[in-house]
């Protein structure tokens, strides 16, 4: 499994976008490589369909898409179950794992 964060420069939650990949994948004992990419650019946010800082990448897919969502240089928020976050909940980046590793 290959998990990549998409990030533009300076994002305040690429850190803990990073550290709960990592805590996800040794909940579910998931080997996966985690790389982080920096989105500097609005062409290279076309290019890689970015909706917003930070954006996990399963395998190239986006679990967390949802439709119409703009796409270019911005922060991204979640639904989380104590409101809107700048990541996801652990729960739930667990289970969008966990669905991409038994697929």
């Amino acid at each position: 499994m290959d998990v990549e964060l998409l990030v533009v420069p300076d994002c305040p939650h690429e850190t803990s976008a990073y550290d709960l990949t990592l805590t996800a994948l040794a909940e579910l004992d998931i080997a996966a490589s985690v790389a982080v990419t920096v989105i500097e650019s609005d062409d290279q946010a076309r290019e890689r369909g970015f909706t917003g800082s930070p954006t996990f990448l399963i395998d190239g897919r986006d679990p967390f898409a949802e439709p119409d969502s703009a796409v270019g240089l911005a922060c991204r928020m979640y639904r989380t179950q104590s409101g809107l976050a700048g990541v996801p909940g652990l729960d739930a980046l667990r289970e969008k794992l966990r669905r991409s590793a038994l697929a």
